[in-house]
């Protein structure tokens, strides 16, 4: 059921008491985790908050892209959950801050660092993972430059070497395969 479509309902809910509006109010946000982080982050923090969020943030991903390089049997299996896992932790930070620049530049920063060549045979069991990495890979940086498009010039300005440096990656390796077939510039 959406609000939008109940005028009579939405109509009611505002002629409602303060106090009862603001015991409802309570009860939904606490029903979303992610709603009651971005409303204590909107409304109890401040910019040195979110400069420190964006550092741990940043923290983890190069903890994460050391300990994949520092290990010996690393696969392409490996990397792809740890890939997503970085993802999923860049993509709840701006649920939660709603800030494009450093969602953008962590993007850019886990895209740079993170290890795609492996050379695992056609007839070993992880080829698929080395497939669904230059994909998955490729995709996640077609998703960036979307976003990028749509940024200030300033912060485009800011973005370009460190997204061709992504790019050059791109077509140094076996991703190129797929970037070709997405369409994917070689350079900004």
């Amino acid at each position: 059921m959406l609000l939008s479509e109940h005028k009579d309902l939405k109509l009611e809910i505002k002629s409602l008491p303060e106090k009862e509006k603001d015991k409802l109010l309570l009860r939904l946000i606490a029903k979303d985790k992610v709603l009651t982080e971005h409303l204590h982050f909107k409304l109890l923090e401040d910019e040195h908050d979110l400069v420190e969020r964006y550092e741990k943030l940043l923290a983890t991903i190069d903890e994460t892209v050391n300990e994949l390089l520092s290990n010996k049997r690393l696969t392409s299996k490996d990397t792809i959950l740890k890939m997503r896992k970085l993802n999923g932790s860049i993509t709840h930070h701006f649920k939660v801050t709603k800030d494009v620049t450093t969602e953008m530049e962590l993007r850019v920063h886990l895209l740079k660092h993170i290890p795609i060549d492996f050379n695992d045979g056609v007839f070993s069991p992880l080829h698929k993972f080395n497939e669904k990495l230059s994909v998955y890979f490729v995709k996640s940086t077609v998703s960036v430059l979307s976003k990028y498009s749509k940024l200030h010039e300033d912060l485009q300005f800011d973005l370009r070497d460190s997204l061709n440096t992504v790019l050059a990656k791109i077509y140094q390796n076996k991703t190129s395969l797929v970037a070709e077939e997405l369409g994917l510039p070689k350079e900004l």
